[in-house]
């Protein structure tokens, strides 16, 4: 025989064996997922977290407004003993079609880092079925009572806990936070949307999806098919329709061509990704209503049944959001545009006191915010070791950058300071959000002519056993009966499976119907994105066709609503300001050598554009040892820093000339500035204009009693080029 054909025979021969083994490992891998999606329902679904817990509060018990929520108090491993002088760490998992566990079904997960760094860790849990008649306000009473429980366990903690909400539990953090801010210290919202209307065109096709439907009747509807409840497995096909190379045939191929090795990986993420829980009615239309269509958080419209508005603006915790750009679900547009609905500038959002902190993945998926190892190994990790230094910055936007540290080693991690522009850089415009103004219209009427109309019928129709019907007729809990042994085909796949295992012949890579194989694989993979991309360009030029008339219609009453958001939001950022000029002006001069000395600080550092936390450990290790700052404790010093950067924003100059009353001998003055000049050597020392600062310094703080004085010298810079001596310096922005 032709050694090529011989050749290509063998190569065949090879290629056929292996793939006829990896259909039936593929087939095994299926089947024992269908058995633990069984499994886990028998067990009534909990938490696939890997970490042993205890349950510390049932929200089912509580007297008024019982929910099905849980409080969890994860138990550390004996290598990793808990610092409960630490503050707390409460993480809590998005209910938003599939179960709870997502924050610690792996070592490298948010729960794991909390714990490796000493944290106590507490998780909010849910069960499969709400409590009859819970709502979106009933949850987050609860959580406000799981928070104020965890505080209550902690008495000696260090400060408030720290929550983290991913997703669909970020907005509901958010919103908690504005209803209660006395309940958390540091507010962390991994790719959670807040600004529902926005995005880029060409891009974030889900947003359309409410236009499409004519509103969110059809919530409405399969909630009463459903008899009062929503099933989540519909959100679940929502995401998969959004990429369905993805769905259709990476990730099965991606688990047939590495069945070996992807096995394991593949079972544990299908075991949370398959396990589909409800909601109630009430539930399922806030959000689509309040939120998805109606976009109402961060407008300022949402108001509870009090009626109090929840104002994000009442936020007082530092708050940290964490997206990517690779995020089809909430882009960028969605996590952060509320800061821009929410503030005038950037000077507000400083008068306001409040820190935004905001972290942008380049690449990263929906669920690889949350799943990711790699990401829990940089960008969590850098959240959950730097919250001091969140806690500690002055008010102000900030981007956090994780990058290499020097050889490669390990990460560096800085807050560059950002303003309003950055956010408004992100996106393309906003000018396509004014479409969804008429969608949020059209939903309103046909929810009314559905209410009205049909929903008595349905209800009246629907009964507990044709909603069960329903739900199990899901295809995608029918695919995974059909694949468990339920099915009895399925009953010897598992012995030939092992057979398999002990007579596998893998096929080189290198082997040509591997690589053809490969090959068609990116093919299909190529087919059904173009498909995506025509379907979303399609779906996008008929949502703007369809709704540019009405926007047109519309248009005065837009104006009108856009008009009194905007001297709303004017006039809270005048009462902020105003509020700061009548409280902190008068304690210009109040202090002593410890309040002189941050002052000092935080001028010598407005010329830095990236707060180092490097450098920010250094600092903070140099003021804890020095006897000036004895016994004033982290909470006080924080305090004291914030005091001390309002009064520098609101008037630099008379905060400069105070200084000499605030350490007013000669002795206070040379200990704060050798204290000032010691920290500066710690952090790598000063840029030539910090040391021309420095020196203007020495002549404002003389430290002999001869040349005392409270008359403050020229500005370092401009006042003695133009030669105006003995004038306070000129006022320099504080960024």
């Amino acid at each position: 025989m032709d050694p090529v054909a011989a050749n290509t025979a063998a190569a065949l021969e090879e290629y056929l064996i292996d793939s006829a083994q990896r259909t039936i490992l593929t087939w095994d891998v299926l089947r024992r997922r269908g058995n633990s999606y069984i499994e886990h329902t028998v067990k009534g679904r909990p938490p696939v977290l890997i970490f042993d817990y205890e349950t510390v509060l049932d929200g089912r018990t509580l007297d008024e407004h019982p929910v099905n929520y849980l409080l969890l108090r994860i138990r550390p491993a004996p290598d990793h003993p808990t610092d409960m002088a630490k503050r707390p760490i409460v993480v809590v998992d998005p209910r938003a079609g599939h179960g709870p566990g997502i924050g610690g079904f792996k070592a490298d997960s948010q729960i794991g880092l909390a714990l490796k760094n000493g944290y106590p860790c507490y998780f909010v849990s849910f069960t499969p079925r709400p409590v009859p008649g819970q709502t979106i306000e009933d949850v987050a009473r609860a959580e406000a009572a799981f928070l104020a429980k965890v505080a209550e366990l902690h008495p000696d903690a260090e400060d408030r806990p720290v929550v983290i909400g991913n997703c669909q539990a970020g907005w509901a953090v958010a919103m908690l936070s504005a209803a209660a801010p006395e309940l958390m210290s540091v507010v962390i919202l991994n790719g959670a949307p807040l600004s529902y209307w926005a995005g880029e065109v060409g891009h974030n096709p889900m947003r359309y999806t409410g236009g499409l439907l004519g509103g969110t009747w059809l919530a409405s509807l399969a909630s009463d098919l459903g008899d009062g409840l929503f099933d989540g497995a519909s959100l679940v096909t929502n995401f998969e329709n959004l990429d369905p190379a993805n769905t259709l045939w990476k990730k099965p191929y991606n688990l047939f061509s590495n069945v070996d090795h992807e096995a394991e990986r593949f079972l544990t993420f299908e075991r949370w990704w398959g396990g589909h829980f409800l909601l109630t009615k009430d539930e399922i239309r806030f959000i689509t209503n309040e939120l998805f269509v109606g976009n109402k958080l961060a407008l300022g419209e949402i108001h509870g049944s009090g009626g109090a508005t929840v104002d994000l603006r009442n936020i007082k915790a530092p708050i940290v959001v964490f997206a990517s750009k690779g995020d089809n679900i909430t882009p960028p547009q969605q996590a952060l545009n509320w800061i821009l609905d929410t503030y005038a500038s950037l000077d507000d959002i400083r008068a306001s006191g409040q820190v935004i902190i905001y972290m942008l993945h380049e690449s990263i998926g929906h669920l690889g915010i949350f799943v990711s190892a790699s990401v829990a190994k940089r960008e969590h990790r850098a959240m959950i070791d730097n919250l001091d230094v969140i806690s500690t910055l002055p008010p102000g936007l900030y981007e956090m950058k994780v990058e290499k540290g020097d050889g490669g080693t390990d990460w560096k991690v800085g807050f560059q300071k950002r303003d309003l522009d950055d956010i408004r850089r992100l996106d393309d415009s906003r000018r396509d959000e004014l479409a969804f103004w008429p969608v949020a219209r059209l939903s309103e009427l046909n929810n009314a002519l559905y209410n009205s109309l049909l929903s008595p019928w349905v209800r009246l129709a629907a009964s507990p056993l044709s909603a069960e019907i329903l739900r199990r007729l899901n295809p995608d809990r029918m695919d995974r009966w059909l694949w468990s042994e339920i099915n009895p085909f399925m009953s010897a796949i598992g012995g030939l499976a092992e057979r398999v295992r002990t007579e596998r012949r893998p096929a080189r890579e290198d082997n040509p119907f591997r690589r053809m194989e490969k090959q068609v694989g990116d093919m299909i993979v190529s087919w059904l994105d173009h498909y995506r991309e025509v379907r979303d360009q399609a779906v996008e030029s008929f949502f703007f066709s369809a709704y540019a008339p009405l926007q047109t219609a519309l248009r005065t009453e837009e104006e009108e609503l856009l008009e009194r958001r905007r001297q709303r939001l004017d006039q809270r950022s005048h009462d902020s300001r105003a509020w700061i000029e009548q409280s902190m002006r008068p304690r210009m001069a109040e202090g002593g050598m410890p309040e002189a000395t941050l002052r000092i600080l935080l001028w010598l550092g407005r010329r830095r554009p990236v707060v180092d936390t490097r450098r920010f450990h250094l600092a903070e290790a140099a003021l804890s040892h020095s006897p000036l700052f004895q016994g004033l404790g982290s909470q006080r010093m924080r305090d004291a820093l914030r005091q001390q950067f309002f009064l520098l924003m609101i008037d630099e100059a008379a905060a400069l000339a105070a200084l000499p009353r605030m350490a007013a001998t000669a002795e206070d003055r040379a200990a704060v500035l050798d204290l000032v000049n010691g920290i500066a050597a710690d952090i790598g020392g000063v840029t030539p204009e910090q040391q021309e600062d420095i020196d203007w310094l020495r002549e404002l703080l003389p430290t002999t009693t001869a040349a005392a004085g409270d008359t403050p010298p020229a500005s370092p810079r401009r006042g003695r080029r133009r030669g105006q001596s003995g004038t306070p310096p000129e006022p320099r922005p504080l960024h």
